[in-house]
């Protein structure tokens, strides 16, 4: 299904037509005013239009609106008019109609200088540049994760308030100045509450590449070999070991929230990772004699191959304690 100037009426009904929930994200926030004008009525007045041809319409229709919205800017009375048009064909079609009011959205690999003030600051912090705060308003911030569930409908809309943050935008800069330093020594800051968390993983995500892996400080005598793995400034955690015979291979899954941390303590490994929806794969040659620290990035799927002719022995450390019931772990091949 495409909207815009790929927009087919009877593929788009077709692909909509027997679906429990529709939901419309598509919009225009850059241009002049009368490409953001016209362009978020135009892109709601196709999805109408599909809603009313379609055999079997949706149950529901779920507008991904913003807190903006009617607020006299040309872009906040562009996504209430697109709003208003989408109810009409909702209940033209006795569909329920879901409007979600938006605040300000960050998350993993968001795009500097377009999506939000933390991923600029984030790019620029881990760029080595030093950013600056032009307008520091009060944000209400939430994480691209819980608005997706709540557009989904596995979180109520009445609770995203609850899940939204408050902070000025010199506030989320001193946090990240502060998260950047920590983890600059490979420590893993305080990530006790949600927010923490989610700002911590968004900034680790700028963090990819050959610059990933921490080298680790080993020091050894004749009694043998020591090394820290990791050290944290709060919160729980929970490590773990695992042996793995030559060739095989462990993982092949990704996390949403989850910091993990891989170090080999001993044989050679490959350990390989892949952001989802891309073709692109990070590959890691690993040696305990050479001992580094690997976090694996949210939202990358990854795995560790014992490339040795012995036992591959790793640790593994994570900063929550597993829980069954909420694993935040989902299988994917790298």
């Amino acid at each position: 299904m495409e909207l815009g100037a790929a927009y087919d009426l009877t593929a788009t009904a077709t692909a909509i037509s027997g679906s429990e929930r529709l939901i419309h994200i598509a919009g225009v926030n850059r241009g002049n005013e009368d490409e953001v004008r016209l362009g978020n009525i135009e892109l709601a007045q196709q999805l109408a239009q599909a809603l009313r041809t379609a055999e079997r319409p949706p149950q529901e229709v779920v507008y991904a609106n913003s807190i903006q919205s009617g607020n006299g800017t040309i872009y906040g009375d562009a996504k209430a008019e697109a709003g208003s048009i989408l109810k009409a064909a909702a209940d033209f079609v006795g569909a329920s109609y879901t409007d979600v009011l938006l605040p300000n959205l960050f998350g993993e690999h968001g795009r500097p200088f377009y999506n939000s003030v933390v991923a600029t600051f984030c790019h620029l912090l881990q760029s080595g540049q030093a950013p600056e705060v032009k307008d520091d308003k009060e944000l209400l911030l939430l994480h691209a994760q819980n608005a997706a569930e709540v557009l989904l409908g596995s979180v109520p809309v009445r609770a995203m308030d609850g899940l939204a943050s408050r902070r000025t935008v010199s506030a989320v800069l001193a946090h990240l100045q502060d998260l950047a330093a920590t983890y600059h020594s490979g420590d893993i800051p305080n990530v006790a509450s949600a927010f923490d968390l989610d700002l911590f993983n968004t900034y680790r995500s700028f963090r990819v590449g050959q610059e990933l892996p921490f080298a680790l400080d080993r020091r050894a005598d004749a009694r043998g070999s020591f090394f820290e793995v990791c050290r944290t400034r709060g919160g729980d955690g929970q490590t773990s070991f695992s042996t793995t015979v030559p060739g095989v291979t462990r993982g092949q899954h990704f996390h949403r929230r989850k910091i993990e941390r891989f170090v080999v303590l001993s044989g050679q490994a490959e350990i390989a990772m892949r952001r989802l929806f891309t073709d692109e794969v990070l590959r890691f040659k690993v040696d305990g004699s050479k001992p580094v620290a690997i976090d694996m990035p949210t939202l990358w799927t990854h795995n560790i191959t014992n490339t040795g002719d012995s036992d591959l022995y790793t640790m593994f450390w994570t900063n929550d304690i597993f829980d069954p019931s909420n694993p935040d772990t989902f299988t994917e091949e790298v």
